[in-house]
């Protein structure tokens, strides 16, 4: 397995009251699509969330977070989190708002 199955579950639990989120596996992780949109994810090590380029900075103050950079150049407005931080209700609820922000007003796919 290329991700931690528990914390497959913490995000899980944290989206289990929100309508349109389904899970797909991807890249050796599992992510949570929100109407169709990557909204965050777990893979080895930690986990990944979709804030947008405008929440990138905010986001990027709260201790956990790094640019994500699965090919080694950077991906605009995706965080990593590291596995502190996913197990961490409050850093976690803050970074998941602004994900949920950002990906809650896209157009569903």
């Amino acid at each position: 397995m290329a991700y931690d199955e528990g914390h497959a579950e913490i995000l899980r639990n944290h989206l289990a009251s929100l309508q349109g989120i389904e899970e797909k596996k991807m890249f050796g992780g599992l992510c949570f699509m929100l109407n169709g949109n990557m909204l965050c994810g777990v893979h080895k090590g930690g986990a990944m969330f979709r804030v947008g380029k405008e929440n990138e900075h905010p986001a990027l103050a709260i201790e956990g977070t790094s640019p994500l950079s699965f090919t080694k150049k950077k991906m605009g407005g995706m965080l990593d989190v590291d596995e502190d931080l996913l197990e961490n209700d409050e850093r976690r609820t803050v970074l998941m708002a602004l994900a949920l922000q950002f990906v809650g007003n896209l157009p569903a796919k």
